[in-house]
């Protein structure tokens, strides 16, 4: 009886696919750029073909160019100058190299259609859900990019809010899963406050007296 080695199964790996972050526009940062760049290279390039052609260099371009041979290093308009063009150039650096849009996550992709969601609407799911869950009194959830932190307070087991709350997130299908982590405090008793906040956002709490 011959025995041929069996083909192994390919294991299935736990880890979720690499998906890159949502990149912003710029639109209206790259916009303004042009624009000044198109004025100002527009308003040299026409002085200067207006004297090559014989006409005197506008008195603008004159005076400036007088400021910038006369005027020192320590002067302070000078270094006010070039403190407000690192500032700028600090902000046009970063507006290239960050990605922005960080109240937003990834979705896992399907049928190669991309999606996100918002923060503030993750929270607001992981609301509802534990707002179901008896023994409840204080919750206060805020998301960030890679944790999400939740605050319960009542007679509540945190451990049973957790996997609620894990169950609730697994649906959501994010690309890059967020870190739960549910603690428990202690709160004034007959008060309801549900609080969801993304970080970076201004917390916006609301209370209902019971």
């Amino acid at each position: 009886m011959s025995t041929e080695p069996q083909a192994s199964e390919p294991v299935a790996s736990d880890r979720p696919p690499k998906v890159p972050r949502l990149w912003a526009g710029r639109g209206a940062a790259a916009a303004l750029v042009a624009t000044v760049v198109l004025v100002v290279a527009g308003a040299l390039l026409y002085d200067a073909v207006a004297v090559r052609a014989g006409q005197p260099a506008r008195r603008w371009r004159a005076q400036i160019a007088d400021e910038l041979a006369t005027r020192h290093l320590d002067d302070l308009w000078v270094l006010v100058g070039a403190g407000a063009s690192a500032l700028a150039g600090m902000w046009l650096l970063w507006l290239a190299f960050a990605p922005g849009l960080r109240r937003w996550l990834v979705l896992r992709p399907y049928g190669g259609t991309g999606a996100a969601i918002e923060r503030a609407g993750i929270g607001h799911l992981l609301a509802d859900r534990a707002a179901g869950l008896e023994g409840v009194d204080q919750l206060r959830i805020r998301v960030g990019r890679r944790r999400v932190r939740v605050s319960v307070s009542g007679p509540v087991d945190p451990a049973g809010v957790q996997r609620q709350l894990r169950e609730e997130l697994a649906r959501v299908g994010l690309a890059r899963p967020l870190r739960l982590d549910v603690r428990s405090w202690r709160g004034s008793a007959g008060v309801v406050a549900e609080g969801v906040v993304a970080d970076g956002a201004p917390d916006r709490t609301g209370e209902t007296a019971g």
